[in-house]
């Protein structure tokens, strides 16, 4: 099917088709790099070698410094960085000439590639030669980002995904702009990364047996998860790991009895109750546990942000909760890191850069409200929009419906800055599609949870307000079921999308 320059999400800000204009990719077509762009034209050529069966060689552009022009054959696709346009911000213009993609930054360059790979058929994601005429539209897209966070959480914690899984479940979120995971890491049924002064979390807590049901062992060694950062860092995409605390600890207090109150080690727990364990604030031997955690975390994460969780800590009293906190928070500084906390800790005296995570369903929180009026930056994940373990209809599985059941339409049709009364466009880091595994038994589960949910999600994040249209989305998301076949991604079959 006949692609439009404009058939793309998330939503550029702006578009100029040439119909009369476009360029096909054929034998014979280079690629030339102006430097600074290298490792996303090898990003470029990978992506486009398998389907297309081309060669596409990579050249250098003149070595001459900023605002240099690189070399550019007729005919070919040209890589090149203007930081004039602004971070992630990027610039395609496609004429009979050639392909010019053009970045603010690398980022800004490589989410250029991303759209490029849209408006191109969709057996672009075919791993081996299609007989396909690969012609992309021609005309002019100008785009930037709305927020700076747009991100996805995975729950490796009530379900272990792998290395290999996660790196696959992140190579199709950043198909959508997405450039930050946040990684749910521990829970009360298991702990699933290893802390070296710390080995019995993951040989009591991340071996076999754990996770919901007892379904889905397994933890990162602290190489495995090094590794998954840089994997992720090479598609500019932060991995921001989570420790949940004071609650949801049950799994470090089956490995380390004295982080409980009386000294005895609780039973394992594979069950989906919430909100009965608790570290214990007046105990040393807690923030000893704490600063072994996240001095280690810290050193392995290059990213700026330590999420310390804080949510449905209800075995913990106010009191308790503010004192313990009070405590945590430095400790993420001293490690030279951010911390962000769900919403929950907008009860607690908070360091001015500590940012927020809003989940809840309520169409007030005078709490977070009050939080973002003393300057505290606020990421917008509310449990009835933005959970992709939400079931998309009462009929449907996996998933849950605490929250409610969240089709495509609802996931699509709310706006972050409007969300919260007190919350608006200025106090708002990004927003976050979460997906908590208790029902997830595979990647396959992951995926169909989370498409074609996320492109709603990640559309709302990075496209201007103005450009926000239900019937236009739904037009482009339909192109994306051939797309997700050929690239083996599960699916749910969302019967409000006119599927191609």
């Amino acid at each position: 099917m006949t692609r439009e320059l404009g058939d793309v999400i998330p939503a550029p800000g702006e578009v100029r088709p040439d119909p009369a204009a476009g360029f096909t990719i054929e034998t014979g077509v280079t690629i030339s790099a102006a430097p600074g762009t290298e490792a996303v034209a090898e990003h470029l050529a990978a992506a486009l070698r398998p389907a297309t069966g081309f060669d596409l060689p990579i050249g250098p552009g003149p070595d001459a410094g900023a605002g240099a022009v690189p070399a550019r054959t007729p005919g070919g696709i040209h890589l090149e960085l203007d930081e004039t346009l602004g971070d992630e911000a990027y610039r395609m213009v496609v004429d009979p000439g050639g392909i010019v993609l053009t970045g603010g930054d690398p980022a800004g360059l490589f989410y250029a590639v991303q759209t490029l790979r849209q408006v191109l058929p969709a057996e672009i994601h075919a791993d081996g030669p299609r007989e396909t005429v690969w012609t992309v539209p021609g005309g002019l897209i100008a785009d930037r980002p709305r927020f700076g966070y747009r991100g996805a959480m995975l729950d490796v914690a009530r379900h272990f995904f792998s290395v290999a899984e996660v790196e696959s479940y992140l190579d199709a979120l950043v198909q959508f702009k997405i450039n930050h995971l946040h990684l749910h890491l521990t829970d009360d049924q298991g702990w699933r990364l290893e802390i070296e002064s710390r080995p019995e979390l993951t040989v009591v807590s991340g071996g076999a047996g754990t996770g919901v049901d007892g379904a889905g062992p397994g933890f990162y060694t602290q190489d495995e998860y090094a590794g998954l950062v840089a994997y992720a860092a090479a598609r500019f995409v932060t991995i921001v790991p989570e420790f949940d605390m004071p609650g949801h600890v049950n799994a470090a207090q089956v490995a380390y009895p004295e982080l409980t109150a009386d000294g005895v080690a609780p039973g394992p727990r594979t069950d989906l109750e919430v909100g009965y364990s608790s570290l214990v604030a007046g105990k040393e031997e807690t923030y000893a546990f704490v600063e072994d955690v996240l001095r280690e975390v810290a050193a392995l994460t290059p990213g700026p942000y330590l999420h310390i969780g804080g949510d449905e800590a209800q075995a913990t009293t106010p009191e308790d909760y503010r004192a313990f906190i009070g405590r945590v928070l430095p400790l993420v500084a001293k490690y030279g890191k951010r911390p962000v906390g769900w919403h929950e800790l907008a009860g607690a005296d908070l360091p001015g850069d500590a940012i927020l995570q809003y989940w809840g369903i309520d169409a007030a929180d005078d709490t977070t409200a009050g939080a973002a009026a003393r300057g505290h930056q606020v990421i917008m994940s509310p449990a009835d929009r933005s959970y992709l373990d939400m079931r998309y209809a009462a009929d449907t599985r996996p998933g849950l419906d605490w929250a409610g059941v969240t089709d495509v339409e609802k996931a699509y049709g709310w706006d972050p800055a409007g969300r919260l009364p007190g919350v608006g466009e200025d106090n708002l880091l990004g927003v976050e599609a979460p997906l908590w595994s208790e029902t997830l038994r595979s990647l396959a589960d992951a995926q169909t949870m989370t498409f074609p949910r996320l492109p709603a999600i990640a559309e709302i994040g990075w496209s201007p307000r103005v450009t926000h249209d239900w019937e236009s989305f739904r037009r482009r998301l339909a192109a994306f079921g051939p797309r997700w076949r050929e690239q083996g991604i599960a699916y749910h079959p969302a019967p409000e999308i006119p599927w191609q």
